[in-house]
């Protein structure tokens, strides 16, 4: 054992990363107190500790090999997070934001650099980068105030994908400029490795992605590191085509996108890994290399700094009130877009690092790089938090609001599940996310000689749901009930823990005179909540497509919006679109109600005349990555119609992917009369 040094700057590994993870609990934990994002923490704590500063920490290999890692996963989160179907759905906006968002802050950038700054031409077009990108670092205060699906917002989000792709390209041509290694042949080693990259990642990846959630069943953390796979040989995939290791971080993300569910267990895997750990060090190294001492040297630091200010202020404003002038947004709604694009950190960071690391940037720019980013985190917040405030007073209210009622989703399983934890998926995608309800489970054994050991066997399965759940953050209610009738231990638990969503599973087998069989069909006739009948036997975050079928009337069913907002939010979930079927009735009154209710999903609508044709539709144009999604309605209820028993059945025996029967909240009984029930 060697002794202990405690000579400066400190070499003992365990000491280091001791060290970085006190830094990175207790400097965002301070800021958190002045309101300020904690990345900015991170960052002063780096330069002030860094050899730099106070001299405790070197920035040695160690320290540049995580913060290379930390910005490729950074890159890579952004590019997983960003909602593909509402960029998709408002595309000719997000492309115009993102365009102007780019092009404006890129050439008033690039001039004023070169005249006014005395930068060269290469290092110009770099400042100008550097602010050209944009990172929503006030995306949590639009996520607070609920207007994340609002149009102008979705505009802006969606923009993010073309202004910062197009930084980072231009960082790429700026970097072989100097290098010396821009002509003829450059340009032609980018256009074909772009398009060679881009094509096989955008083709190869979603297929890859698709076969191994749907036929590796191994432990979760397998998923993880298939993700983390793609990740890194994407990254490199790209610095063999020409550009930097971040452009292919960032489309890995986009490709991963609809596999990976925005708060499922995976991806909060994916992001605790990354805020724990990578990105964290990727600040600090970034930190680290900023000599505060520069700050008194003279006023190019400061000079440097207004400018950026300056500068991002105004030319994102511009981009906005151009894009708001374009598409008739309204004054609030243009703040709101200027204060989310103004927002920067991720790339900025990303641009100057590299562009220091290749001496086209100089330490003065670096420092008033990491001031930019400090002041812009304090204005980007207050703009989008004053003026989404507006924005939420003036939006139109939609027909159905689940803040109206805490949502309780209930799962039943039996003791000999087989697909226990797609079921789950399913309900932690309706779950609706940020509420704090747990999801209760629930298995029901029948009393008798072996009841005993059923009963163990069932708290030795909960216990398991209660880890997968887990990863998930989710809490979970499990109980366990001895009845001798399940259907009425199911419908007890529903009464008695006020559940408004039932998800419970089928095997798809057809039975004599029954719809589902004796206890699913029990507990429909004496329940009024939204039930979700489910065979759900591969991964859902394959899904490609999901198929809704509608039958007449069923839209005149109390429960019907809150059926459509539970099927269009397990839609952007996994990352897909609607294809609906309308059974004998108007398509258009159908797409004018699923447009009234939140969110705001990619959708299509087609007439069928009677519900033969419905079977031939399934048998020919439905895929076994599709979800299939009757609408049903309770016999007795507005919208029944007794052709929808065998709706189940002729879906069961069509596909051999997924499929969900919804059947609709109906109104109030008297809950008495189910209590009766044995």
């Amino acid at each position: 054992m060697r002794p202990l040094a405690l000579g400066l700057p400190i070499d003992d590994p365990i000491l280091i990363f001791g060290i970085a993870m006190l830094v990175f609990l207790v400097a965002p934990l301070v800021l958190a107190r002045y309101r300020l994002p904690g990345i900015i923490g991170v960052i002063v704590v780096g330069a002030a500790i860094g050899p730099n500063g106070l001299g405790v920490l070197s920035r040695d290999e160690t320290i540049v090999l995580l913060g290379e890692v930390g910005i490729v996963y950074l890159m890579f989160v952004a590019g997983l997070e960003i909602n593909l179907s509402q960029f998709i759905e408002y595309r000719d906006r997000s492309v115009v934001f993102g365009l102007l968002s780019f092009v404006i802050p890129q050439a008033v950038g690039t001039v004023v650099g070169y005249t006014l700054l005395g930068l060269s031409f290469g290092a110009a077009a770099l400042f100008a980068a550097i602010f050209a990108s944009h990172t929503l670092l006030a995306y949590p205060v639009v996520s607070r105030l609920g207007i994340t699906k609002t149009e102008s917002v979705t505009a802006t989000i969606g923009g993010t994908i073309i202004t910062d792709t197009l930084a980072l390209l231009v960082l790429a041509v700026v970097i072989a400029g100097a290098e010396g290694t821009l002509g003829p042949t450059f340009w032609l080693e980018l256009a074909v490795g772009l398009v060679v990259f881009f094509a096989g990642v955008w083709l190869l990846v979603p297929r890859l992605g698709r076969w191994f959630f749907r036929t590796i069943d191994q432990e979760s953390y397998f998923e993880f590191l298939f993700v983390m796979a793609v990740l890194f040989v994407c990254a490199f995939l790209a610095h063999l085509a020409g550009i930097e290791y971040i452009v292919g971080a960032f489309l890995a993300g986009l490709v991963l996108n609809r596999l990976v569910p925005a708060h499922g267990t995976l991806m909060n895997r994916i992001e605790f890994v990354g805020n724990a750990l990578f990105i964290p060090f990727f600040l600090l190294s970034v930190g680290m290399l900023v000599d505060v001492r520069v700050l008194t040297d003279g006023l190019e630091t400061v000079t440097l700094t207004v400018a950026f200010v300056v500068l991002v202020l105004v030319t994102k404003y511009a981009a906005a009130w151009m894009t708001a002038r374009r598409y008739d947004y309204s004054h609030d709604e243009t703040m709101t877009m200027f204060g989310l694009s103004v927002g920067q950190a991720a790339a900025a960071l990303a641009i100057v690092l590299i562009g220091f690391e290749a001496a086209l940037l100089g330490e003065a720019m670096l420092n008033a790089v990491v001031l930019m980013i400090l002041v812009v985190s304090v204005v980007s917040p207050t703009i989008v938090d004053r003026y989404g405030r507006a924005v939420v007073r003036t939006s139109e209210h939609t027909e159905y609001d689940t803040r109206t009622a805490p949502q309780r989703v209930l799962v039943p399983f039996s003791r000999r599940s087989q697909h226990r934890d797609h079921l789950l998926d399913l309900a932690l995608f309706v779950r609706e996310p940020g509420d704090e309800q747990p999801l209760y489970t629930l298995t029901v054994a029948r009393p008798g000689p072996r009841a005993e050991a059923d009963v163990a066997a069932i708290e030795a399965a909960l216990e398991e749901t209660e880890a997968y759940t887990a990863g998930a953050e989710v809490p979970v209610d499990s109980q366990t009930r001895i009845e001798d009738n399940v259907a009425s231990g199911i419908i007890r638990a529903i009464l008695e823990n006020r559940i408004t969503t039932l998800v419970i599973g089928w095997d798809g087998e057809p039975r004599h005179q029954r719809v589902f069989g004796h206890v699913i069909d029990r507990v429909l006739i004496r329940t009024n909540q939204l039930v979700l009948v489910s065979r759900v036997h591969q991964p859902l975050n394959t899904t490609s497509e999901v198929v809704v079928i509608l039958p007449p009337r069923i839209h005149h069913n109390d429960g019907f919006p809150g059926a459509v907002h539970t099927i269009e939010h397990l839609t952007e979930q996994v990352g897909a679109s609607i294809r609906a079927v309308v059974v004998d009735d108007n398509p258009d009154q159908f797409e004018r109600l699923f447009d009234l209710v939140e969110p705001d999903v990619p959708a299509t609508f087609e007439r069928v005349d009677d519900w033969e044709a419905v079977g031939r539709v399934l048998e020919e144009t439905v895929a076994d990555t599709d979800l299939v999604v009757p609408v049903s309605a309770r016999r007795g209820t507005v919208g029944w119609d007794p052709a929808l028993r065998g709706v189940p059945t002729t879906v069961a025996r069509a596909t051999d992917g997924n499929f969900v029967v919804c059947y609709p909240a109906v109104g109030d009984r008297d809950d008495r009369r189910f209590l009766q029930f044995q």
